[in-house]
């Protein structure tokens, strides 16, 4: 299918479909016209993308998780290698959570009387 099929199909703009590729996440092939093509599978590989970036993971650790996704949600094949990269990133999160925290306590002090 074209690039424009894609995006109909998926809801994702060929813009977002070309940065996929660029990414390392989605590949495509070059037509005779020099127009992109994808395999029917594209479709599904684009909603597995979009539901890891939905959880919060970047592209690099996607490109690393997208052999082991199946399904549209997509469910993930905890390998160790999985649960590895699924770890670092939820250590990152907490990380996160407490700087937010700390930075929130600050700024409420300001407000205290």
């Amino acid at each position: 299918m074209l690039i424009g099929e894609l995006s109909r199909r998926t809801g994702v703009s060929p813009r977002l479909l070309r940065y996929y590729e660029e990414q390392g996440l989605l590949s495509s092939c070059r037509g005779p016209n020099g127009y992109r093509t994808y395999a029917d599978d594209a479709v599904g590989e684009v909603r597995r993308i979009r539901g890891l970036l939905a959880a919060g993971l970047g592209t690099e650790v996607i490109r690393e998780l997208l052999p082991c996704a199946s399904g549209e949600q997509p469910e993930l094949e905890l390998c160790p290698a999985v649960r590895g990269a699924l770890s670092r990133e939820l250590a990152g999160l907490d990380d996160r959570i407490d700087a937010l925290r700390r930075m929130r306590g600050a700024l409420a002090a300001y407000l205290e009387p």
